[in-house]
């Protein structure tokens, strides 16, 4: 796509634009707030021998997905709006690419009869790179202290590469499945499923941490340093995810119309109410199953199940029905939890979070809101990619689990190949026990705990 960089069209830089540059900005800033978030829990969580390391290869981690995601990944996701139109994929990756046209073009000087709001979508890749960077923390989080570096770095671009092409099968509104009818507002299957599919298969060959399902010779116990520091970072999560909510919505004339990413009819506050009652309802479920079990875990899994078996369906839950699939989500990240914890499995994020209440919720958004309709693209009255041709239905959102989950084994499977036969794959169990912090930068934990002392028996 060529630019003529003398014109200048004064429909692209209007106040109303202005107003939407600014709302998705926003987005970019709650979704950096959400990896804010997770640092805060992992500082909480992380054994305090390696809590620098866990925490920085978190944050470098972060920035090559976002790095990668802007030098290739958004052309992927964009792709379908240019397929919509008869383009192709690569048109879309020339044009998107770090060093594509519209990347790199002002948008007074594109005619917004070739590319209209441009603005608008330069800042969706930013905002959807910080997502690329989640993914890659969220991955971490199932590996953290048991994976080479160099194994997890490879692994963060590849996992971007495969996340960008997930979105662009699986979100939006006139992808291969959402335009089918595979409904998922938020992007639960790109963002949580896709690194919890990858974890599926590393995390069976990291095997456990010294000292965390049981009790071992050198680490009598794997204690956290601070789980307080856990509580203000999920608050921090529930301050930022409203913008991101946001910018999910797409804005049509009248000014104010807004339809969900997936194109169903929604409202602003329709949404935000949604997302507000399942972090409640998940919240009051997670107290009760906390103070059942004497498990402290479940006062920290529980809004988050919450939110996450709501956020595919944020866009066409009514508020009272957003509560209950809120109540009801921490029920399935239980199930989760006791059963890899009866069976001694080493991760209690990502498997109980999204294997367990985002696929629970998705479920109940193909059986309950069945038939709705969505997909398309608004202004389009006929043919394939019709407004709302498409309507919600269990077989699809079925087939967008199976997608999502198994599109991250797959990519774990051939990572751990790759990976065992050129970097190498996992820490020594002696360095896991020493602390990674000491072996990777000298640095001593100001506090040396009673399990940290070997036993004499």
């Amino acid at each position: 796509m060529s630019v003529d960089t003398t014109a200048f069209y004064a429909e692209q830089v209007t106040l109303n634009s202005l107003v939407q540059n600014i709302l998705y900005a926003s987005g970019t800033v709650g979704a950096l707030l959400v990896v804010v978030g997770l640092l805060l829990i992992d500082a909480g969580t992380a054994r305090r021998r390696s809590l620098f390391n866990s925490t920085i290869e978190k944050v470098l981690g972060f920035f090559l997905g976002f790095a990668t995601y802007y030098a290739i990944g958004f052309g992927f996701w964009a792709a379908q709006y240019y397929i919509m139109v008869d383009g192709t994929l690569m048109d879309s990756i020339r044009d998107w690419w770090l060093g594509g046209t519209l990347t790199n073009a002002m948008a007074q000087h594109v005619d917004p009869a070739v590319f209209p709001g441009l603005n608008t979508f330069q800042i969706f890749i930013f905002f959807l790179a910080v997502f690329a960077g989640i993914i890659n923390i969220l991955l971490h989080f199932s590996v953290s202290e048991r994976m080479k570096p160099s194994a997890y770095y490879v692994t963060c671009i590849v996992a971007t590469l495969g996340s960008s092409v997930l979105s662009w099968v699986t979100w939006g509104s006139v992808g291969p499945l959402t335009n089918l009818g595979f409904h998922d507002f938020f992007g639960v299957g790109f963002v949580y499923m896709f690194p919890a599919g990858i974890a599926l298969v590393l995390n069976a060959q990291m095997g456990k941490r010294p000292g965390m399902m049981a009790p071992h010779p050198e680490v009598r116990a794997y204690l956290a340093p601070s789980i307080g520091l856990c509580a203000p970072g999920l608050l921090i999560i529930f301050a930022g995810l409203p913008m991101v909510i946001m910018s999910c919505l797409f804005f049509f004339d009248p000014e104010a119309h807004a339809v969900s990413v997936t194109m169903a009819d929604t409202s602003v506050g329709i949404a935000l109410n949604n997302y507000a009652l399942v972090w409640a309802g998940g919240a009051i479920t997670g107290i009760l199953l906390a103070y059942r079990t004497g498990n402290y875990a479940y006062t920290l899994l529980g809004p988050l199940a919450g939110y996450v078996a709501g956020a595919s369906g944020f866009d066409v839950w009514l508020p009272w029905q957003a509560f209950i699939v809120g109540l009801a989500g921490p029920l399935a990240a239980y199930a989760v939890y006791e059963f890899t914890l009866k069976r001694g499995i080493d991760e209690h994020k990502l498997f109980p979070l999204f294997l367990g209440s985002g696929t629970l919720g998705m479920l109940l958004v193909g059986i309950f809101k069945a038939g709705t309709p969505r997909g398309g693209y608004l202004g389009i009255e006929e043919g394939a990619y019709a407004f709302q041709h498409g309507e919600i239905s269990l077989l699809m959102q079925v087939a967008g689990i199976v997608v999502c989950i198994g599109a991250g084994v797959v990519t774990g499977l051939i990572l751990s190949v790759l990976l065992r036969a050129t970097t190498g794959l996992k820490v020594s169990e002696a360095d896991q026990i020493q602390g990674l912090d000491v072996v990777r930068w000298g640095l001593e934990p100001d506090v040396v705990t009673h399990a940290d002392t070997p036993s004499r028996a």
